[in-house]
């Protein structure tokens, strides 16, 4: 999981700043929205690890004050990257976790830190039931589920002619506008 560790409030230009924002860094008072827009980047984040990472939490004053799902790491035009996604809220597990307590890493000088948490675990999507730490499968997994719900109705010509029935070309359209 990822903390991204905020300093203290500072203005800045919006006509600099690649988001247009006003100011960056923690302060009391700020909105739900405003946190996320200030977090979310603009960081030097080399290599694929930040792409790995579903959730970050950010920390200001030490104290967790945000958590976020990560939908993907995208490039700005500072030559820096930038989190895309959505703020978490109560009942969701890693607010629920982290929100309003201590910052797992905590004060850090690096704004982009990484940490082992126990809501990394979870099990394979295939239904084996083995725990995994990143993605939906552990390798191979995604091609045994596929393979077990095509032998659920029969051989994969059966598989093909049943999806090809099924699958009208009205909710293909609906598909792709969606």
């Amino acid at each position: 999981m990822i903390q991204i560790t905020l300093g203290r409030r500072r203005l800045t230009d919006p006509r600099e700043d690649a988001f247009g924002r006003s100011q960056i860094g923690w302060t009391e008072g700020l909105s739900d929205q405003q946190l996320h827009d200030i977090a979310r980047g603009t960081w030097v984040m080399p290599g694929e690890r930040v792409e790995r990472e579903r959730f970050a939490v950010v920390s200001g004053g030490v104290i967790i004050r945000q958590a976020m799902e990560i939908d993907r790491v995208v490039d700005t035009p500072d030559g820096r990257r930038a989190f895309e996604g959505r703020i978490l809220g109560p009942g969701h597990p890693v607010y629920d976790h982290y929100v309003g307590k201590p910052a797992p890493n905590g004060a850090q000088q690096n704004p982009i830190t990484y940490f082992k948490s126990p809501l990394d675990n979870r099990k394979c999507d295939c239904g084996c039931g083995k725990p995994i730490e990143r993605g939906d499968f552990l390798p191979g997994h995604d091609q045994r589920a596929i393979h077990e719900r095509i032998a659920r109705v029969g051989t994969v010509m059966d598989f093909i002619t049943w999806f090809d029935q099924t699958w009208k070309a009205d909710e293909d359209q609906q598909h792709d506008a969606a």
